[in-house]
């Protein structure tokens, strides 16, 4: 397939501690919103459809969850679009956070699993993935992170450096209500990328209160082109879908590619390293 110059991208900024039923509802209509606006891909933020509150998701039945997806895999397919959605998955040990790829034909082309966990919560009910995400969208070369893993740029680095053209990042910013206040006030929720990289960043945060009150989420999704400047910005509070056209050639990977060539002495381990994340891309998460 010949990439294409441009991609419209969507981003949608869901709340994080819904009920899957909700959670469901709310993914269906943005999947026809982003269709409508005319959009290719539809970026939603970390767990969107059995929510990041995990004393809720953690009760959800795997065959819930798995219906869920199919419903989303169908939308997906009667859009024509592709759509990037996360559930918990249950395993013999602990929960997977992952991500899904969705192609326009409504199959699931592509899954990541959450790298770093954060917070007592997720440290408690899930366990790391095996993998770095490198996977083809209408012929461009993408990665994924989710949310915590945007902090070790080793995870997007090494992809940008396979070719990976845009970082896609899922999240859920949510913490006690005065470290959330922190990271609206100083930017820390999400850094953006491309000031060490040159891709594209599409993040797609959370907002809302948990069902105890006792935290919140920071919101503030973004869609970012590769010198780090925003094309579109979501707020701190509010359920939105953002959207922006990525002009792929200003995608050029340069201070990643200038890393792979400088210092000599090191090109030999990145090659090392990009073979070893390559081997390991398309295999399932474990």
């Amino acid at each position: 397939m010949i990439a294409p110059k441009t991609i419209q991208v969507s981003c949608v900024q869901m709340h994080w501690g819904r009920s899957l039923e909700w959670n469901l509802e709310r993914t269906l209509w943005h999947i026809g919103l982003a269709k409508r606006e005319g959009s290719r891909v539809v970026l939603f933020p970390e767990a969107n459809l059995t929510s990041y509150y995990f004393p809720y998701a953690a009760k959800l039945s795997p065959t819930a969850v798995r219906r869920s997806l199919d419903r989303t895999c169908e939308a997906v397919r009667t859009a024509g679009i592709w759509a990037i959605v996360g559930t918990l998955r249950k395993t013999k040990n602990r929960l997977l956070n992952l991500a899904h790829v969705i192609a326009p034909s409504g199959a699931v082309v592509y899954e990541y699993a959450k790298v770093h966990m954060a917070g007592r919560d997720e440290q408690r009910y899930c366990r790391g993935g095996n993998k770095l995400a490198l996977f083809e969208l209408d012929g461009v070369l993408c990665t994924l992170v989710i949310c915590r893993d945007g902090r070790h740029p080793e995870l997007y680095r090494l992809p940008a450096m396979a070719g990976a053209q845009i970082l896609f990042h899922p999240s859920c910013s949510s913490d006690e209500i005065e470290a959330v206040a922190w990271k609206r006030n100083s930017g820390r929720a999400q850094q953006p990328v491309g000031p060490n990289s040159r891709i594209f960043h599409c993040v797609a945060n959370t907002v809302g209160q948990s069902l105890d009150g006792k935290q919140t989420s920071s919101g503030t999704s973004f869609i970012r082109e590769p010198s780090g400047l925003p094309l579109a910005e979501a707020g701190a509070y509010q359920e939105e879908m953002i959207t922006a056209v990525l002009d792929l050639d200003r995608a050029d990977r340069s201070y990643v590619r200038d890393s792979l060539n400088a210092p000599r002495f090191l090109s030999g381990y990145w090659k090392q390293m990009i073979r070893a994340m390559k081997n390991r891309a398309d295999r399932p998460p474990r």
